[in-house]
C-alpha cells in the first residue's frame, strides 16, 4: 500500500504545496521562506522517515503567523489523507528526545479526535526572527486538520532552539511509530471498529 499525497492550498495570504510519502526514507525539500521552520520541518521529516517536499510563501512582511498556520493545516490534511481510515496502523506513537539540556516527550493517538496538550518551560520569545509562540500555532493547526490527539510535554530545557528542536524530532519519531503498518492489526485498532 502506497501512502502518497499531493496537496495545494491557496489563500489571499499564503500559498502552500505539499508532496508527502508516509513510507519514505526521510528525504526532504522544504522551503517556506521561514528558515527556522524549514529546519524544524526537515528534522521532523528526517527523524520520521517521511519524504516531504513543501513549498510555502505568505505575507511574512505582516507576520509569520498566517504562513506557519497554513503549513500546519496542509501537513495535517496530508497526514489525514495519507492515513485514510487508519486500517492496519499501530495508531499510537511515543518518543522522548533529548537535545542537549532539553528533553521533550511526545505522545499521540491517530483517532480522529483532534486534541492538543502542550506544556513548555518558559522560553525566549524569539529564535532569531521566529516567534516561539508559533510552535503552538503550528501544532494546533496540524491537530485540527489531521484529527490526531497530540500531547507535547517538555520536561525541562533552557535554550529555546534546543527545546523546539527536541519537540520536532520527537514529533517525527512518534508520528512514524503511530502510522506504521502492523500486520497484526486487522481493520482499525479499536474495540469500536472505527475511529
Amino acid at each position: 500500500m502506497q501512502r502518497k499525497v499531493e496537496l495545494k492550498r491557496e489563500t489571499s495570504e499564503t500559498s502552500v504545496s505539499l508532496a508527502l510519502d508516509l513510507d519514505g526514507k526521510g528525504d526532504y525539500r522544504i522551503s517556506t521562506t521561514i528558515p527556522f521552520l524549514d529546519h524544524m520541518l526537515s528534522l521532523m521529516a528526517k527523524h520520521g522517515f517521511f519524504d516531504v517536499t513543501l513549498e510555502a510563501k505568505g505575507d511574512t512582511q505582516v507576520d509569520m503567523h498566517h504562513t506557519v498556520e497554513d503549513i500546519g493545516i496542509v501537513l495535517g490534511q496530508g497526514f489525514k489523507q495519507g492515513i485514510g481510515e487508519g486500517k492496519g496502523i499501530c495508531r499510537y506513537g511515543y518518543s522522548s528526545v533529548p537535545m542537549d539540556e532539553a528533553l521533550a516527550d511526545v505522545s499521540l493517538d491517530v483517532c480522529n479526535r483532534p486534541c492538543l496538550v502542550i506544556n513548555l518551560p518558559p522560553l525566549n520569545t524569539k529564535v532569531g526572527e521566529f516567534d516561539a509562540e508559533l510552535v503552538k500555532v503550528f501544532f494546533q493547526a496540524f491537530v485540527a486538520k489531521s484529527g490526531i490527539t497530540l500531547h507535547v510535554n517538555v520536561r525541562y530545557g533552557e535554550n529555546t532552539h534546543h527545546v523546539i528542536e527536541s519537540i520536532f524530532k520527537a514529533f517525527g519519531r512518534a508520528l512514524a511509530e503511530a502510522v506504521k503498518a502492523d500486520e497484526r492489526v486487522k481493520g482499525v485498532l479499536s474495540t469500536k471498529g472505527t475511529f
